[in-house]
């Protein structure tokens, strides 16, 4: 059966009972991964944490931690220890987020995002590995010391979250997986031509990175359902070409979007956020999320399959109810889509 993910925002306000209840459906469901990040809500490594102690199987994944929020070292000892607690499940997806949130709510400086996030996978590398820790770069020099915790995988796999040419670049070089947003299944072939250039100048094969983008996804017979689905869909879009600086806005210019980027970006610096998720076409909802009857959601997913997905990561529109979750992880189940 082809692995399928999940993933869901430390940002949506749901209770413990829901993330609770997500992460064992899946688990029964027989999915691979539950992912979780930390933009500026719950932080990664309690939730995976509390969720390792309610889960059996499924692995669990920081998607995404940022290289700028702790050190390297502090990563590499928070995922041994996700790893220990988990008894051998732990996933690191690590990215460098954006300067809004890197400045504005983490109060440091957005600099050399390339390099630095180089820096933090050959040391947390090297940490994990379990020998001393002698390491000269340009942003960390360490010296001596030995991490005093041992992950129970033998590599515990790192993926990165990527969009610019030089991140793609890294990724297809060092990491184990890509954990891209806002993926157009047309065309990812495409997107992904630097990263898959870069993995085969290090002597590595595809089959070495597993392509694991976020698709928004709601799998539902009810027409209101899908209605509140697609609404929250455009919402989320126009948050991210307006609100999130140019990188998301683009990707989306270079998926063909940027008429309707500009019309996103115009209405979002007016103030006026309805304008802004109203500029978000049918085409664009069509091309990058899986929101539609069960057997329309499988047809999207297969396609996101047929141009280069390996594991796609089921993420949820904001607001969600826990019934359309379960719902559609139902629907999405491995031997199923």
């Amino acid at each position: 059966m082809q692995p399928i993910a999940l993933t869901f925002s430390s940002r949506d306000n749901n209770d413990d009972s829901d993330l609770i209840a997500v992460a064992q459906a899946a688990d029964r469901l027989g999915y691979h991964s539950f992912w979780t990040g930390e933009s500026w809500g719950r932080d990664a490594f309690t939730v995976l944490t509390m969720l390792a102690c309610h889960t059996e199987r499924i692995m669990l994944g920081t998607g995404i931690v940022t290289v700028y929020s702790r050190t390297p070292g502090l990563i590499a000892q928070s995922i041994a220890s996700l790893d220990c607690i988990s008894r051998g499940r732990a996933m690191l997806g690590l990215g460098s987020s954006g300067r809004i949130v890197i400045e504005d709510w983490h109060g440091v400086k957005f600099d050399h995002p390339v390099s630095r996030t180089r820096e933090y996978i050959e040391i947390i590398r090297m940490a994990l590995a379990g020998g001393r820790v002698n390491y000269e770069g340009r942003f960390y020099q360490l010296k001596r010391f030995r991490m005093g915790v041992a992950p129970v995988q033998e590599r515990i796999p790192i993926y990165i979250a990527s969009l610019g040419q030089r991140n793609l670049e890294l990724t297809g070089e060092l990491a184990d997986g890509w954990l891209p947003i806002w993926t157009h299944s047309e065309k990812l072939p495409q997107i992904k031509e630097p990263l898959l250039a870069a993995l085969t100048a290090a002597g590595r094969q595809p089959g070495d990175m597993t392509t694991a983008p976020q698709i928004l996804s709601c799998a539902s017979e009810d027409e209101e359902t899908l209605a509140n689905a697609i609404r929250q869909a455009r919402a989320h879009m126009a948050f991210y070409i307006g609100g999130m600086g140019r990188y998301y806005y683009d990707l989306f210019c270079r998926y063909g979007y940027q008429t309707e980027g500009d019309a996103v970006r115009r209405a979002w610096a007016e103030g006026d956020r309805g304008a802004a998720a109203d500029a978000i076409t049918d085409e664009m909802v069509d091309s990058i999320t899986a929101i539609g009857t069960p057997d329309e959601c499988r047809r999207r997913m297969d396609r996101f399959r047929s141009n280069g997905v390996d594991m796609p990561l089921v993420a949820f529109p904001h607001g969600a109810e826990r019934d359309t979750m379960l719902g559609t992880l139902e629907a999405l189940a491995p031997g199923k889509a």
